[in-house]
Parts: structure tokens; sequence; C-alpha cells
């Protein structure tokens, strides 16, 4: 009988537990994996592979652990610059008072590349091969990404506002576009399109990126229902979760990948796998800013593809894997107080074929199986931290994996047929010229930081929309005999009415010791109409600084820096992100008349004081103007309404509200 002809490939690695991570689970105590080029061309027992194959390099791996590399299925990796920063808050306070500002100012195409560069080197230590990105500059992302040797899902990041890298979501579109046609097909890097979030998004929006990932047959990446709030402000501003929503809006026409779904319902579970969504499970992020647990088993019931991911390194705060997979199974444990739920075998397949499900790359990574890219490592299990080991259980090498190994004991990584790591030696990047650029650039942003931290004004612009106000402003407030004595002024024959409304005012003074610190003031409107019925609630900022305060006959003048900005969160977030050091309210009933009173803008206010309680009807004139002399003249014009009103001067207070109304916190 004639001898078989051995097969040539590449590289044959032999001597190994080699858990395959393929639908049977196929286990081999003594087993081998083949590649030829990039690509895995057979699995199986040692001695049937070196019948059957004869390769250029051999590795005796000595009994360690050969796997497919991990999947870390949600990451944002040039946030790894960000590590550290801003830690112990919540999730809008973090994200809209830290991580975007910061952003803002020091993101480019650099930062990217380094952050990426950085990311890279920790997660191939950890034995990653494949992640999935959400960010800006993602082309500049997906270069150093390939150049790294690693594989990834890089999803262009699109906001209804400005981002870093566009000054529209029609521009961040455009680039996403061209990012697209640049780097499909590659052997490394799959494109996406990442609008961030539902609640960061417009209807138009998001019809714009299903359009274009359905021209391109391109994923789309995104976040669902990762806080409480979120679901909350869905149902009250649509009427639906969050699910529901996007689905009405033919979101998963493409191939959505969603991120975090802590608080997604069965119904939505159920819709998610009708339609082949991904989940993309990042427990030790929700934990650390306080989200909540993802139902993981629930999902896993549903036959959801649930995928582990360590979520950007700024929240989390790595990109170890290992340690995400353990509390990944612990937590499912702990959350249904249920020992059984999540096992060892169970959580492998979600750091590796099950991710790859769930990011729709099953097709190329996931598991060591012939046709499958060779994206594999080698884990020595020998340390003591997982010694000694038991085979009495036929699962027992998942359970010292997912429970006792650590990121450490990953000695060899492949990925596309290509070393990126032998013998715990990285070979593809260089750590310490990445570190030592990341310490230089971390050094700039902590100064920034720092700075922003001790000036309320910084922190005002670090949150957007800020606006400078006039200069001066004149005012004067006094008890009205009754109010409508308000009615001569307003029927005088200089006097015209160019506006007039009616509404409930809420004031919040955040107040500081320091009194250079200035003052912020949060306003919310609720608009009255002619039935006493809220039609519209608006709210804004307004920052004053310390300012010369001069007492003019009948009036006073200030003379500040004063700016306001619109307030489109919570109060909240703005006690968490100001830090004051105390709070005080005011209340009040207020009809405002816009008057042009010999051809100049003045304001006249009818207040009634409901919060603290205080008796009578309260009258204030003010103007503003960007001139001192203006504001002179304008003195004077006040004086005269006064004579108009006939309101004795004894009547008269110079004060703002917070300032006369007695116990106020600063008396």
């Amino acid at each position: 009988m004639e001898e078989e002809e051995t097969e040539r490939v590449d590289l044959i690695l032999t001597g190994a537990v080699v858990a395959t991570a393929n639908d049977d689970f196929d286990l081999y105590e003594n087993g081998a994996v083949a590649v030829r080029g990039d690509e895995i061309v057979a699995v199986g027992p040692a001695a049937e592979i070196a019948e059957r194959y004869e390769a250029a390099e051999t590795v005796a791996c000595g009994g360690r652990l050969v796997m497919p590399g991990i999947i870390n299925t949600h990451t944002h990796v040039p946030m790894t610059l960000l590590r550290g920063l801003a830690n112990d808050r919540r999730l809008d306070v973090w994200l809209m008072g830290y991580m975007m500002p910061v952003e803002r100012e020091f993101v480019n195409p650099e930062f990217c590349v380094l952050g990426t560069q950085l990311a890279c080197a920790e997660m191939i230590r950890s034995g990653v091969t494949c992640f999935v990105d959400m960010y800006y500059y993602e082309k500049d992302i997906a270069r150093a990404t390939a150049e790294a040797g690693m594989r990834a899902l890089c999803g262009q990041t699109i906001l209804k506002f400005p981002s870093p890298d566009a000054a529209s979501y029609e521009d961040a579109l455009g680039y996403t576009r061209e990012f697209i046609k640049e780097w499909q097909g590659h052997p490394l890097i799959a494109p996406a399109i990442a609008p961030h979030a539902p609640y960061t998004s417009t209807p138009e929006m998001l019809r714009a990126c299903i359009d274009l990932a359905t021209e391109f047959g391109v994923p789309i990446h995104t976040h669902f229902a990762e806080t409480k709030l979120e679901v909350e402000e869905s149902l009250q501003n649509y009427g639906m979760r969050v699910v529901p929503w996007v689905e009405q809006h033919g979101l998963f026409e493409a191939k959505v990948l969603a991120a975090h779904c802590v608080h997604i319902d069965e119904d939505e579970m159920r819709t998610m796998q009708r339609y082949g969504a991904g989940v993309l499970h990042c427990p030790s992020s929700n934990l650390k800013l306080g989200s909540g647990i993802a139902p993981v088993a629930a999902m896993l019931a549903h036959d959801l593809n649930v995928g582990i991911g360590t979520d950007g390194p700024a929240s989390n705060n790595n990109l170890n894997m290992m340690e995400e997979t353990h509390l990944a199974a612990m937590l499912a444990k702990g959350a249904t107080n249920d020992p059984t739920v999540l096992p060892a075998r169970q959580v492998f397949a979600m750091m590796t074929r099950k991710g790859a499900q769930a990011i729709h790359m099953d097709h190329l990574t996931g598991a060591l199986e012939p046709g499958k890219r060779a994206d594999l490592i080698v884990v020595d299990l020998s340390a003591l931290h997982n010694w000694p080991p038991f085979t009495a259980e036929p699962d027992a090498v998942y359970a010292q994996l997912i429970y006792s190994a650590q990121a450490g004991d990953v000695t060899d990584v492949m990925c596309n047929g290509r070393w990126l790591m032998r013998d715990r030696a990285l070979l593809t990047l260089d750590e310490e010229a990445v570190r030592a650029a990341a310490l230089a650039l971390a050094a700039k942003i902590d100064a920034f930081v720092i700075a922003r931290e001790e000036d309320l004004f910084s922190k005002l612009v670090a949150i957007g929309g800020l606006e400078r106000e006039e200069s001066y402003e004149i005012q004067v407030k006094g008890r009205l005999p009754r109010p409508d004595v308000i009615a001569d002024l307003l029927r005088h024959e200089d006097i015209n009415i160019v506006h007039r409304s009616h509404y409930r005012q809420y004031d919040t003074y955040f107040l500081f010791d320091d009194p250079d610190m200035g003052r912020i003031r949060l306003r919310e409107d609720a608009f009255i109409n002619e039935d006493f019925q809220v039609t519209r609630v608006r709210a804004r900022l307004t920052f004053t600084e310390p300012g010369e305060r001069q007492a003019l006959p009948d009036t006073v003048m200030l003379s500040r820096a004063r700016f306001m900005a619109p307030a489109d969160r919570s109060r909240r977030f703005y006690r968490e992100y100001f830090r004051p050091n105390r709070e005080y309210e005011i209340h009040k009933e207020r009809r405002r008349w816009h008057v042009d009173y010999k051809g100049e803008r003045i304001y006249v206010n009818l207040d009634t004081v409901t919060k603290p309680a205080i008796a009578g009807t309260f009258l204030e004139i003010k103007s503003r103007t960007w001139s001192r002399h203006d504001a002179e003249r304008k003195v004077k014009l006040i004086s005269e309404m006064l004579d108009i009103l006939g309101v004795s001067r004894d009547q008269l207070f110079l004060e703002e509200y917070i300032d006369f109304i007695p116990d106020h916190p600063e008396e």
C-alpha cells in the first residue's frame, strides 16, 4: 500500500491542549494546529497532524493551551490616553462633563494613532487578536491597528452635534463614506458606521447611517439602553423604549452591534434576536459607571449572540479581557442567585466564537477550524494561581481559563498568520516608545483638567453653548402697593409693549465659598398660557463673575462678566459637575413685558416670590448694554419710569433677590 504524501504548511503548533471553540467544542488534550499563510489548514490530535502535514516551522507547546484569539467586542481604543481621568462619576457627568471636553481639546489624528498603539500593545499582551472600536478619526485608528497586526472592526463615530473630527453629522457621514471606500476588503480591517447612541442621534441622522450601511453592506455599531435614565427619557420623549424606537426608524435593516443593553426587556431581546443583532456586554464599565448589570442569562436564553467587551479604557480602566470574562461569569451568577448560570464553557464561547457571531465576523475568526484565519493564542496554565490542574471534569480547562487564568499567562499571540508576540515579547510595537509618548501627552491633559477644575468659566465652556452677555446691567426692585399700578406704566404714551409673557421661574443658585469663583444659576422657565397651562419649558445656565457694583440714584449699575448657556442636562448633573459648596432655590411667578421707552429696550417684571414665600408683589425694572455711557443714560430712563409708577423710593431695594431675601445662605 502506497504511503500518503504529506502536505506542506508554514507552521504547526503541536503538543498543546487545543480548545477549538467550534460548534462541538472539540478539545484535544495532545493536539496540534496547522497554518498556511493567514489560514488554519487543520486542527486535531498531534499524531494525525504530524502524519498528514510537513511544516517549515514546528513549535512545541509543551502542554500549554492553544485557543482562538480573544475578541474584545466593544471598546474605544484611543481612550487609553484618558485612562484614569475623572473617576467615580455618573455616566452623563463623566461623558459630557469630562471626556467630551477633553476630547474637543486634544483629539486629533496623532492622538488616535498613539492611543491605538498603546491599546494594541495592552490587548496583545492579554491575548486579544480582534477588537471592535468606536471613536473619531477611524482612518488613523485603522492604519495604526493594521500596522500592529491586529484585526478590528473600526466604527467611525457619528453624533448629532459637532465632534473632534466633524463640524456636523453630515460631515461625519462624508468622512465615513470615504473611510469605508478606503478600507473595505482589507485583510485585517472591517469598516463600520457608529452612530453613538439613540439619544445622541436624530431620526434623519439614523436614516442616513442606515442607508450608508446598506449601500456598502457594513455593520452599524452603537450603544443601547446603557442606563435607566436613557430608557426613561426614551419613554418620556417617544412613548417607547430604546429598541422599539430604533426599530421604528429602520436601524435593523443593517447588521447591528449593540453595546451594553443593560436595561432591555424580554420583548426587546426577542426583537434583537429576530434581526440577528449582536449584544456587546461590558460588565466592568457598567459597574464602574453605576449603569447596572445586563441580563446576560436572559439574553442567552433568547438565543441572542452575546460577546464580551471591555468598553473604553477610560471607563474600565483597562483592556484586560481575561479579567472581563471572569467578571462576566461571576456577575451573571450573582445577579440571578444561580451558580449554574453562564458556566465556564459558555463564557469561553462568548470570548471567542460567540463574540465573533455578535460582531458579524464569525466567517473569519472566533474558532480554530479549517478555513478560518489563523488568529490564535498560547496560554501557560502552569503558574501558581492556576495550579494544580484537574481532569475529572471534561470542561476543567475552561474553568481554569475563566476562573483562574490571568492576562500575564498569555505567552504567544498570532493574528492572520503573523506572530504579534512570542515568549511575551511584543514584535510589532515599540512598547517603551509608546509609553514615553503617552506620558508626555498625559502631562498636558492633566494640566488642562487641573486648570479647568479651578475655573467655573472653563467648566462651562467645556460643556458648550456659552455666550457672552452684555457687560453692564442696570436694575432696580421694589414692592408695589398693589399689582394693578403697573397698568399706569404700560398705558403711558412713551411706552411701546414689544412682547409680553407669563411664566413660573425656578432658580437654583450654585454657590461657592470663594467669592472670586463667581456664581452659577440654573434657571427653568415654565411658560404659562391664558388658561394657566404650561406650554413649554426653557432651561438656562447663567454664570456671573464678581464685578463692580455702583449704587446710583434709584438704581444700581452692575459691571461684570455674564455668560449664558442652554441647560440641557439635569440639576443633578450640574450639582455633580460644578461641585458647589451649597445651593439655594428661589421660585417666582413672573409676568414680563419687553417695552421700548423713548427708543430704548427695558424689561419690566412683576414677581411673586413663592419660595421662600414672601408677602407682596415685586416690581423689577432692568436693562443691559455693552456701554457704560449707555448704561448711565438708561439709569435716568428707569428713574423716569419709577416716577410714572408713583413708586416711593423707600420701597426700593437695589439687591438681587438672593441678596435681599432674609436668611439666604450668604448672610
